[in-house]
């Protein structure tokens, strides 16, 4: 299965409980913090929720 690179580039302080849930599920805990993860519509569906704090590194 494919995988991809996400990057927390923003702060979780200010959003609401859902997204920082989603962060969290994501593996995410620090800003710069780049985690691997497979390529799962489930997986995309998270990262849209969050979009603004997050970035896909190729």
């Amino acid at each position: 299965m494919a995988t991809i690179k996400v990057k927390q580039i923003k702060s979780r302080i200010g959003a609401n409980k859902e997204q920082k849930s989603t962060l969290l599920s994501l593996g995410l805990r620090k800003i710069s913090q780049v985690i691997e993860v497979e390529d799962t519509p489930s997986i995309r569906g998270m990262i849209r929720k969050v979009h603004h704090l997050v970035t896909v590194v190729e």
